[in-house]
């Protein structure tokens, strides 16, 4: 009669230990920033949230001092006094204009190259975080503006075109942006 062979307990692989934030600056330099080449995105996208900031702060001293937008024309679709002025213009007692502002100015500083290089676990969540609110606002913004006003802001428009190209920027380089914190992270164990 064969004897079955008696087996032990299975050998369990210890973890391996998650790399504190010391370790991981220590491995992209004392600085803290990964030792990458530098890409598009790192030029590209700060200068969009530069345009988008020049014409939302365009928007706000309009809004504020009542000046008429300059270089819109007044048809029965474009018509740029007829947005500013709308109820839809405010949200929750808030200017969207300034509203605009306050989405380009931390993108602004999260699409800066020194973001995108950073090992902070934290700045490109943050920075993909941000862009989907953007872009949501952006889909709403348009709703109203299509069939709510009826009737296009040529600078809000240009508003909407910059935060969606911002948004395909920081959605494209999503895996580039991971990379400094999260490539570092153990596979977990075989189990």
């Amino acid at each position: 009669m064969p004897v079955a062979a008696v087996r032990g307990p299975a050998r369990r692989r210890a973890p391996e230990p998650v790399p504190s934030p010391n370790e991981l600056a220590s491995e992209h330099g004392r600085d803290g920033f990964a030792a990458r080449a530098w890409s598009w995105r790192m030029v590209v996208t700060p200068l969009l949230c530069v345009l988008g900031l020049g014409v939302s702060i365009y928007l706000t001293v309009a809004h504020y001092t009542q000046a008429v937008l300059a270089f819109c024309a007044e048809n029965s679709t474009i018509n740029c006094e007829k947005v500013t002025t709308s109820p839809q213009s405010e949200v929750f007692g808030i200017p969207v204009a300034v509203l605009g502002l306050a989405f380009f100015v931390p993108m602004l500083v999260l699409c800066l190259p020194v973001a995108w290089r950073s090992a902070n676990r934290f700045v490109a969540p943050l920075r993909m975080a941000s862009a989907v609110v953007g872009i949501g606002f952006v889909c709403y913004l348009l709703y109203a503006e299509l069939f709510e006003i009826k009737a296009i802001c040529l600078y809000c428009t240009s508003v909407h075109v910059l935060t969606f190209l911002v948004f395909v920027c920081v959605v494209t380089g999503w895996d580039q942006a991971r990379a400094p914190y999260w490539d570092q992270q153990p596979d977990p164990p075989a189990g």
